[in-house]
């Protein structure tokens, strides 16, 4: 059966983005996607998918902010099938949403990372069980989801393992209903978060050392971490219902790649 309606979140840029054009370039799938700041990004991926023929709708969303929330639900067009969970802050983008007071900042990890994916599934996973089908995909992170990286701010791990655990509870909740829920944990993606947390800092040199470090020596490319929530999206990811998937290329059986990488010493 087509995929149907999908909600990404986070979706002008990085790896929401990459799901974005994946879902509508297959044609099976409506494709709504939310930003928060950029407008012009959004505005630029649904004019560039409409000029190939190919439809998305993007709409503003302050995750983690309630009536923002609640704006977005009044105006999506239809029911959501799939919902991918991707919109998140870390180590150095969240000073974009949290100035001021230290604890300003470990709050907005939650707020954004853990507290808006779950009100969004609190909000849409009575009309996917309703209507007898639906799919979660979070997005967490290598970092929390599925190790520890010391050098990143401690909240933006304890949020990811924050989503890990709420992927598996819901898991275990709706283990005998027609809905689906998983968490892909990517490691070191080709990403503005990335960038900001780990490789700005570093010049070209250090940059290609500590790349070819990394598995596989590489950074991962947002379209592979697409490719996979597309494939969590169909009927055959059954059997993976409630797998916190790691998706890191190796990162996260050896961490020791990015934590004793001699370039950053862990530092994020």
């Amino acid at each position: 059966m087509p995929i149907g309606n999908v909600l990404i979140t986070g979706g002008s840029t990085g790896i929401g983005r990459a799901c974005v054009e994946r879902f509508a370039r297959e044609g099976d799938a409506t494709v709504w996607f939310t930003y928060r700041s950029g407008r012009a990004r959004a505005e630029e991926l649904v004019a560039c998918l409409a000029a190939e023929g190919r439809g998305a709708a993007a709409f503003e969303l302050d995750q983690g902010d309630w009536e923002s929330h609640q704006r977005l639900l009044a105006a999506l067009p239809g029911p959501v099938d799939v919902l991918i969970n991707n919109a998140a802050v870390g180590s150095q983008t969240v000073e974009q949403y949290a100035q001021g007071p230290a604890h300003t900042k470990a709050s907005a990890f939650f707020q954004i990372n853990a507290v808006g994916p779950l009100w969004l599934i609190e909000q849409l996973l009575p009309g996917m069980r309703e209507r007898g089908h639906g799919k979660i995909v979070n997005v967490a992170s290598v970092g929390g989801g599925i190790g520890q990286f010391p050098g990143f701010h401690p909240a933006d791990g304890m949020s990811k393992a924050a989503l890990a655990y709420l992927t598996r509870h819901l898991a275990a909740d709706l283990v005998h209903t027609p809905v689906h829920v998983f968490a892909l944990c990517p490691g070191a993606v080709e990403t503005e978060m990335f960038e900001a947390s780990t490789l700005r800092p570093l010049g070209p040199e250090r940059r290609a050392a500590f790349t070819a470090g990394l598995p596989g020596g590489r950074l991962i490319r947002p379209e592979e971490i697409a490719e996979l929530a597309y494939w969590l999206a169909g009927e055959h990811s059954a059997a993976l219902h409630g797998a916190v998937i790691d998706a890191s290329m190796g990162l996260g059986v050896h961490p020791g790649l990015l934590t004793a990488n001699p370039v950053t010493g862990g530092a994020a």
